[in-house]
């Protein structure tokens, strides 16, 4: 069985970091090993959460793997909250990464033009100098901004802008980039089709070929759909699927959750009914693997 490694803070309750990735990628049919960066009571929307820091326990997490010879087909990252954990997850990179080893890393940081809380721009770098050795990137707009040191720009940019964007952050060092929350303005210049849609761009930085896939905007947001997008690309480039076959996996699967929530008259406010979709992965995940 296939095995991805996953490093991220978990909220005991909230559905985001380890509390999708873990049930998704295991329910995509791949064992998932986890790194817990921290234990929080709820996820950061509520008020009053408990927070206990595990940063000291991931060397000896990974000195103990290292003695028992484990590999890893993918080392995913999510949100990291400080820099001695960026530098951890360099050396976890380092002494696991195996010649096919996949290294994801979502730069989870910032959205709508602001860094999260507690995080500046000194942050931005060193988690771009991270991305450095990662095999593919999933940034937002914001953070692909953050991490390049340009101003953000949420409106009004057209296709040439995000194609400049995505080999920029390529330049990083990363070989593949998959750049999420792209939206084209009525007066701009546009593929065909995609104005009122929502969509991601991606980049091959050794062949040059660019990719764009656009699915429907939802009326809502919610917390964590980022990290559950993130964790099924994850899982079905493990399980073999190409980068864009994956992502549109994750995109899709994402608005199915966000579906699903929303019939729900009293639904939850702090994540999605993630759980609900899980039978549409699955099955969409078989047919796709079928095809390979």
């Amino acid at each position: 069985m296939k095995r991805i490694v996953t490093v991220q803070d978990i909220s005991c309750v909230g559905k985001c970091s380890l509390t999708v990735a873990l049930p998704i990628i295991s329910a995509m049919g791949v064992e998932t090993a986890i790194v817990p960066t921290a234990v929080l009571s709820t996820h950061t929307m509520f008020k009053g959460f408990t927070f206990r820091d595990l940063t000291s326990d991931i060397q000896p997490i990974m000195d103990h793997w290292r003695n028992e010879g484990f590999r890893f087909d993918a080392i995913y990252t999510g949100y990291l909250g400080s820099f001695e954990q960026l530098d951890l997850v360099g050396k976890l990179i380092r002494d696991f990464k195996g010649p096919e080893t996949k290294v994801v890393i979502d730069p989870c940081m910032a959205d709508n033009g602001k860094l999260y809380p507690g995080f500046t721009q000194e942050f931005a770098f060193a988690m771009a100098k991270l991305c450095s050795k990662a095999d593919i990137i999933v940034p937002n707009l914001t953070e692909a901004s953050f991490m390049l040191g340009i101003p953000y720009v949420g409106s009004g940019y057209d296709e040439d802008y995000i194609v400049d964007l995505l080999k920029r952050l390529a330049k990083l060092g990363a070989k593949e980039v998959v750049l999420k929350g792209i939206q084209f303005d009525k007066n701009q210049k546009t593929l065909i089709g995609v104005r009122n849609k929502i969509g991601i761009a991606s980049y091959n930085s050794e062949t040059g070929r660019i990719s764009w896939y656009f699915h429907r905007k939802m009326s809502t947001s919610f917390h964590g759909t980022g990290d559950i997008f993130a964790s099924v690309l994850t899982g079905a480039l493990v399980r073999g699927l190409s980068l864009e076959k994956s992502y549109a996996l994750a995109g899709d699967y994402v608005v199915k959750c966000i579906e699903k929530t929303l019939s729900h008259k009293d639904h939850n406010t702090y994540g999605v009914d993630f759980e609900a979709a899980v039978p549409y992965l699955v099955r969409r995940l078989g047919r796709e693997s079928q095809l390979i």
